[in-house]
């Protein structure tokens, strides 16, 4: 069956340009960036090609990227590799964030001896940090660390980091942002944003998997996680995967250069799918907040979500429950919770995340489908009932 691919927050497939950068490194130029030979000096100068084209992407220097496996691994690194540099104190999160970023968050709360306080962030109805809110726990707690995802994973929602990034400083803390969901959606400057860190991720901007970076203020205390050989500078040890990070970089080249035009045709898609799914009787979450361009999480009363993804696919449309990386708690969202969404509701959620390959004749049939499961529905609900 054909897929119609409407899952594009949870990974894109690699652009036809990224695969072409990758593949002389699958089998010509093999060699270990750390070896001292010809096949590792052109290994090493394509790391380096890559760092640069990552730095660029976000208005950053290349000695800032430290490459990783993944977003996981560069949000584990900032959380633990900052707190192993510090004294234990307090540190904030939203309510919202990654399970990559709460869950080592909290695990500092768990630490024998000392532990560290964690604060939690509050979003409103609509899935934004509070901001006065945030401001209070900032200058009550003083946190030696703050993370802020700049947009949503489930419900697209960008949040405000620059002044959240501003009033963290302003109490000597150490600013986050995961903006893996953000990156390739909507323009992302480093700078202009006011961290001290950033994680990016290569298979959400039509990139392979396994490769990612943290981006990091030099005056940032960050010990490593892994130990090794030293590589990054000694911040992430371990056999650089040298095709991985070429496509990375690419990607990362390819992502800016299409972002205006990618930003514009998804969200052309996304609003003529929601007003679809309004007339429906929909709910969509987030609605009246900034959202990235291509994300659309809504439920229909009555339909949980896990049911509607399976006769979605069966129908060929490809969505998801949620996060396709919260599978451990499958019909539960932290992220609606935090929103104060009723449970009832929150388990009808179903995310689609468009891309610039989809197309309004893929939406419409989408429509079309969900009106025919929404009857379905209905006429099973009139029989029992009847």
């Amino acid at each position: 069956m054909t897929q119609n691919y409407f899952d594009h927050n949870a990974t894109t497939k690699v652009d036809d340009v990224v695969l072409e950068a990758m593949l002389p490194y699958f089998r010509e130029h093999y060699g270990n960036a750390s070896s001292g030979h010809h096949l590792g000096r052109v290994a090493r100068r394509a790391i380096d090609r890559a760092r640069e084209q990552v730095a660029q992407a976000v208005n950053t220097r290349p000695s800032q990227v430290i490459f990783t496996s993944g977003g996981s691994e560069a949000n584990n690194l900032f959380i633990r590799g900052v707190s192993d540099s510090l004294k234990p104190s307090a540190l904030a999160i939203s309510a919202i964030e990654h399970p990559c970023v709460m869950r080592p968050a909290q695990g500092l709360t768990r630490r024998n001896g000392e532990k560290w306080q964690l604060h939690y962030l509050a979003v409103d109805i609509a899935g934004q940090v509070k901001m006065n809110d945030a401001a209070e726990i900032l200058a009550m707690a003083k946190p030696a660390m703050v993370s802020v995802m700049l947009a949503n994973n489930e419900t697209g929602v960008i949040q405000d980091v620059a002044s959240i990034s501003e009033a963290a400083r302003a109490q000597g803390s150490w600013m986050h942002t995961d903006a893996v969901q953000a990156f390739g959606k909507i323009r992302v400057d480093f700078a202009e944003l006011g961290v001290h860190a950033m994680t990016l991720s290569a298979h959400k901007v039509y990139g392979p998997k396994g490769a990612a970076a943290l981006i990091i203020d030099p005056r940032l205390p960050l010990k490593p996680i892994i130990d090794g050989g030293g590589h990054e500078n000694g911040l992430r040890s371990g056999t650089e995967n040298v095709p991985a990070i070429v496509g990375f970089g690419v990607a990362c080249e390819l992502a800016v250069s299409r972002v205006a035009e990618s930003s514009i045709k998804t969200m052309i898609l996304r609003d003529r799918l929601e007003q679809g799914l309004l007339a429906m009787g929909a709910t969509v979450f987030g609605l009246n907040a900034p959202r990235l361009p291509n994300t659309c999480y809504f439920a229909l009363p009555d339909i949980e979500g896990d049911t509607l993804v399976v006769r979605l696919d069966k129908k060929g449309f490809a969505v998801a429950s949620g996060a396709a990386c919260s599978s451990a708690t499958p019909g539960k969202s932290h992220v609606l919770e935090a929103m104060n969404v009723p449970p009832v509701l929150a388990r009808c959620a179903v995310r689609v995340s468009l891309g610039p390959d989809n197309m309004l004749t893929e939406v419409d049939t989408f429509l079309l489908a969900m009106k025919q499961i929404v009857d379905e529905f209905k006429n099973m609900s009139t029989l029992f009932n009847g």
